[in-house]
């Protein structure tokens, strides 16, 4: 679903918002350019299965204004699902660490418009309801992990999801309760930190050996 089929389905009328993908039938796909019967039957295949994201998948979808991945996972590990996130004042919101007063604000004024509501509850009449399942226990488990400088192996928002695939979390602040930095070239102020902070500081290699990669 590239964004050219996305473009021809709304130019086509068949799609007008995000529910209207659980709608679209292989007739419809079918007039698209390009489409024949086994790649129509993929298309709606991925639709289908896309029902069971989590809730973190669920909400860097949306597109709301300031929430990418690493926000999307945050939110989503802190509030379980998404009936509770809908309802968090933007206090609460700002309460979570790493979530600052932008994204707050962005995230408490996307669920008070009423197209966003709209939407929702379009969602769930088709049975999406998404939630966050609790994170999985790892090599990483309790531990908070900051990366700094550039990354050779992969890019930061993949590293910073192998940290919460394995338990820990991914932050982008040092602090006291940071256990360790992974400093690449060309570290800066964070790694200085760090150092003054007594943190221990481990290359990318190591990072990946203590992810059993």
């Amino acid at each position: 679903l590239g964004e050219a089929v996305v473009g021809e389905l709304f130019s086509k009328k068949i799609v007008t918002d995000l529910v209207d993908l659980y709608r679209v039938n292989k007739a419809q796909l079918l007039t698209l350019e390009g489409f024949k019967d086994k790649k129509a039957e993929n298309l709606l295949k991925g639709i289908a299965e896309s029902k069971n994201r989590p809730l973190s998948r669920f909400l860097n979808g949306l597109g709301i204004r300031d929430v990418g991945e690493k926000g999307a996972s945050l939110l989503a590990d802190h509030f379980g699902s998404l009936q509770k996130l809908m309802g968090a004042t933007e206090d609460e919101l700002r309460a979570i660490h790493e979530v600052g007063p932008v994204m707050a604000e962005s995230v408490a004024g996307f669920f008070r418009q009423t197209t966003a509501r709209r939407l929702i509850e379009k969602f769930r009449q088709l049975g999406i309801d998404p939630v966050e399942s609790k994170r999985p226990s790892g090599q990483f488990t309790g531990k908070t992990i900051v990366f700094t400088g550039t990354l050779t192996r992969f890019a930061r928002a993949e590293a910073e999801r192998l940290v919460r695939e394995r338990g820990g979390n991914a932050s982008s602040t040092v602090s006291q309760q940071t256990s360790f930095v992974v400093a690449g070239p060309d570290a800066g102020s964070k790694l200085k930190r760090a150092q003054t902070l007594g943190i221990e500081v481990i290359n990318e290699d190591e990072f990946l050996r203590r992810a059993g990669r």
